[in-house]
């Protein structure tokens, strides 16, 4: 069997032995049982349990991102583009809420994370919002002139602050309700103005100055 195989399996694993037990509850003996080896293989391909849950977050981002790529594509129009990124980001919380207190706690909460490829991969996904964004103004959706990181920031600032409660709190998300509110403000707030609204405004105006 290859060594990419025999990862593969260590990591399938440890992302059920983390999802089910979290950091401090999962073991490397358990995680060896469920890849049906020994412990002391497992060290064969990972220095420990936090190396092994870096790369196995790192492995869930592989995908979730591949798998967004692939769905944004079918997408057209900026709204529905920028509902999508803040709807799948939602729903991936909504969905795997485990893994997200790990990444959060253990991965983006470390002194090395800015060398991982988690914050590579995050860096990858927060700039397609950028790109939507520029999109939308190049198509005359978003007006120019705005601060487009800052844009970013207070969208993704937003989401994590909305997901604070379901994480750690036991509270309720609902993705489809709060993409739909977050994205309402936001494009209520960077939109270009409609031409034909605001000549109308401008008729208003002039007929009710005469």
């Amino acid at each position: 069997m290859s060594r990419e195989v025999r990862e593969a399996q260590i990591l399938a694993a440890a992302t059920e032995e983390f999802r089910l037990a979290g950091f401090d509850g999962a073991s490397m003996s358990s995680i060896a049982a469920r890849a049906g080896m020994v412990e002391g293989s497992i060290y064969r391909f990972f220095d420990g349990k936090a190396a092994l849950l870096t790369r196995t977050i790192e492995t869930w981002y592989e995908g979730m991102l591949h798998s967004y790529a692939q769905e944004l594509a079918g997408i057209e129009g900026t709204r529905p583009r920028l509902r999508f990124m803040v709807w799948r980001h939602l729903q991936t919380v909504f969905e795997e809420p485990e893994l997200c207190r790990l990444m959060f706690n253990h991965v983006r909460g470390s002194a090395g994370y800015r060398d991982t490829q988690v914050y590579r991969l995050n860096s990858l996904y927060t700039a397609r919002t950028l790109e939507i964004i520029r999109d939308g103004i190049a198509a005359g959706e978003i007006r120019a002139g705005d601060d487009l990181r800052l844009v970013r920031d207070l969208i993704y600032g937003g989401v994590e602050h909305a997901i604070w409660g379901y994480l750690w709190g036991g509270g309720t998300l609902d993705p489809d309700a709060l993409a739909d509110a977050m994205v309402e403000i936001v494009m209520g707030g960077i939109a270009a103005p409609d031409p034909v609204a605001a000549r109308l405004s401008a008729l208003a105006e002039s007929l009710e100055r005469h």
